[in-house]
């Protein structure tokens, strides 16, 4: 089990190093003797508690019998477990197909009450047609050679897109000019998603502001594409893995980010400028 990259996860396994050190020192025990109870090198314990290496549950379940604290492994291995959850590559996601990876995170769709999207890539996902989500998730299934459920995956991604618009909400998306230019899937796809576009700004509930590509002088770089959920969670796409963010002082960084990009966008008449020019383009 890798260490996440991920500032976040990382924080939550310092934390759980850190009950597992207290777990040690409680029984009276130095970091080479626990190991040869454990039955395992001294190297491996200094790494768990170093916060260099993730427990397994296995792992877990052995430190807590040698001192003698059974009663708190299932605990830590929550703890764990939710650490681990918080940087997961898409490989391990999508192992089955795409649908899961979908449907997952319908519960915090639901619970959401501010949504807020910044893309640099790809029309955000609440977006999206159907025809254009077909056509990028068979791209997506194609690159990381994921099982071909696209049809459902599609049909998940939409039913979880219709959460957001549910009374009570509001969606804020601000995507780079580059999003209305890239074609994903033919001539007919791109102008119907654009069009799509159109239409839903003039959701009361909804505010789609675009980066031109002559914004300037820019104060915050295109980056990876994030999500903001309410104020409790980033949710960061990367090529590999997806990250979810809860740190404090990341979730504040990212809060930043999205109020400059959105300081950057222009939205409404100038807006439908852009998208109107993109459409022209495909002709």
């Amino acid at each position: 089990m890798p260490t996440s990259p991920s500032s976040s996860a990382q924080a939550a396994r310092m934390a759980l190093a850190a009950r597992l050190g207290e777990l040690m020192r409680d029984a009276g025990l130095k970091g080479g003797e626990l190991s040869v109870r454990c039955g395992w090198h001294a190297a491996k314990t200094s790494r768990i508690l170093n916060a260099k290496a993730a427990p397994t549950d296995s792992d877990i379940r052995a430190w807590c019998r040698v001192c003698g604290a059974d009663d708190q492994a299932d605990d830590l291995i929550a703890s764990n477990r939710a650490a681990d959850s918080l940087y997961v590559e898409w490989r391990r996601l999508t192992r089955t197909g795409l649908r899961h990876a979908q449907q997952a995170r319908v519960p915090l769709y639901t619970r959401t009450r501010h949504f807020r999207a910044y893309s640099s890539r790809v029309v955000p996902g609440a977006l999206q047609t159907r025809e254009y989500a077909t056509a990028l998730l068979r791209t997506v299934a194609d690159v990381r050679r994921t099982p071909d459920d696209v049809a459902d995956a599609v049909e998940a991604r939409l039913a979880r897109s219709g959460v957001v618009f549910e009374g009570g909400r509001r969606f804020v998306a601000v995507i780079e000019e580059s999003v209305l230019r890239y074609r994903l899937g033919d001539e007919a796809v791109m102008a119907g998603q654009l069009g799509h576009l159109l239409r839903i700004m003039s959701m009361p509930s909804v505010s789609l502001g675009i980066i031109p590509f002559t914004a300037g002088p820019r104060t915050m770089w295109p980056v990876e594409t994030f999500n903001l959920f309410d104020d409790r969670q980033a949710g960061v796409e990367l090529l590999s893995a997806q990250v979810t963010v809860t740190a404090p002082g990341d979730l504040a960084l990212y809060n930043q980010a999205f109020a400059r990009f959105a300081g950057l966008a222009v939205h409404g008449a100038a807006a439908r400028t852009l998208i109107t020019a993109a459409i022209d383009a495909l002709r």
